[in-house]
């Protein structure tokens, strides 16, 4: 069976890895490491497809350390004892060296079987994962290692190795295979930073294309294969919080551009809950009384979205998005209520004033008797001057009018009233 097109072109030397330049450029921190040769417990933090197996591939190379390998997903604990049986034998004689692929997987119990090991010098850890490693990496390991974060890859460096890639293949293939340079580019930015999805859209875009007379890359080819390429989206990682961070930004921070990109990207992954949800936040949380009419609007657009489902959902969706991002916006219910439940969680507050407690009789140690409250309807313009906070937070002020017009027009109307 044919070697994978990313173990065929894998670069061999730090020189030769995308991407990457603030961990690997010369004079970076993770490079000189490398250089040194004396090589700590290491955590590769980032998403697929980046280069961080192939990173910790190269620096097992470079050091004389027995090179072991262990998938987390599928690793026992007998795997790991299997590895440290190992220490002390000739072929381990200068150490081993254990890549541990997606850490995040192994629990606790597992982690610390290693740690020891790690802890004395016997096993050298460089582990990698797709989640933040702060919450899923045991404390013991990490106060013991340097984490690292990979990003994701700029389109520009994936199309570089896009043409590395097609001119292996040609070479394979003992025929020259063409591709124009905006079909290469299209791939780059459909690949979403992940270069192992890219080199899988270019083999089968060679595949389409490889009986042909003159093989090549075109607009028409590249289609073919984005259309039937799934978006990469994991709604239990990180990229999945992300993407619901952005979009919720997005329309607070009034870029209707932004957040309709984000939508798409949550509604092509199937995510109609999480783009629901975020969008009735944002009318509340983020336009709230600058625009209060707009709540029922976004609910019923919702309403309608989760009733009709995929793909007809992205219409109602689209149309309260862009009405959020491009509204008025305030914050000012937003701190009125957290600066509230923030006394009521310290215990500030006190007694209910007795004129607003429910009908009772008082006791007959009540200096007052009788509820003797004031009823606003009674008055003119429905208000009445009287107390409605406990006694040690009567003058406490809560809600502050925000700036926006509708607030402000609320504001002159109470201030002429409450004279």
């Amino acid at each position: 069976m044919q070697t994978p097109l990313a173990d065929r072109i894998r670069p061999a030397t730090i020189d030769e890895v995308a991407g990457q330049k603030h961990l690997l450029d010369k004079g970076k921190i993770l490079r000189k490491i490398i250089e040194s040769g004396n090589i700590p417990n290491l955590i590769f933090y980032g998403p697929s497809g980046v280069g961080k197996t192939t990173v910790a591939k190269i620096i097992a190379s470079q050091t004389g350390k027995k090179l072991c390998y262990l998938n987390a997903t599928t690793a026992s604990t007998a795997d790991i004892k299997d590895i440290v049986g190992e220490i002390g034998t000739v072929e381990a004689s200068n150490g081993i060296l254990l890549y541990l692929d997606e850490i995040q997987y192994f629990n606790k119990k597992q982690q610390q079987i290693l740690l020891s090991y790690i802890e004395n010098g016997d096993i050298t850890l460089i582990a990698s994962t797709t989640e933040n490693p702060y919450f899923y990496v045991y404390n013991a390991i990490l106060s013991r290692s340097t984490v690292f974060e990979f990003k994701t890859l700029a389109s520009e460096d994936i199309a570089v190795l896009l043409k590395r890639a097609l001119s292996i293949i040609s070479q394979e293939q003992k025929r020259e295979i063409k591709a124009d340079e905006e079909s290469i580019n299209k791939i780059a930015r459909a690949a979403a930073g992940d270069v192992r999805r890219s080199l899988n859209m270019l083999e089968l875009c060679v595949m389409l294309t490889i009986n042909d007379e003159q093989p090549e890359l075109n607009d028409d080819v590249v289609e073919q294969i984005l259309q039937g390429n799934s978006v990469r989206y994991d709604r239990e990682g990180d990229e999945h919080y992300d993407i619901i961070s952005a979009y919720q930004k997005s329309m607070r921070g009034s870029d209707p551009d932004a957040a309709i990109y984000y939508l798409a990207r949550l509604l092509a992954a199937g995510d109609l809950p999480s783009a629901c949800r975020r969008l009735l936040v944002c009318a509340n949380e983020d336009v709230g009384l600058a625009y209060p009419q707009i709540i029922p609007i976004v609910k019923a657009a919702v309403d309608t979205a989760m009733t009709v489902g995929l793909p007809e959902a992205r219409l109602p969706l689209a149309n309260a998005v862009i009405l959020v991002a491009t509204s008025p916006k305030s914050v000012s219910a937003h701190d009125a209520i957290n600066a509230a439940m923030a006394d009521v969680e310290r215990g500030i507050g006190g007694d209910i004033p007795r004129h607003l407690q429910n009908k009772h009789f008082d006791g007959e140690d009540a200096e007052i008797k009788g509820q003797h409250y004031l009823y606003p309807h009674s008055y003119p313009m429905h208000y009445v001057n009287q107390q409605y906070l406990p006694d040690n937070i009567k003058n406490k002020k809560y809600y502050k009018f925000g700036d926006n017009k509708n607030e402000q027009s609320f504001k002159d109307y109470w201030d002429a009233i409450k004279k």
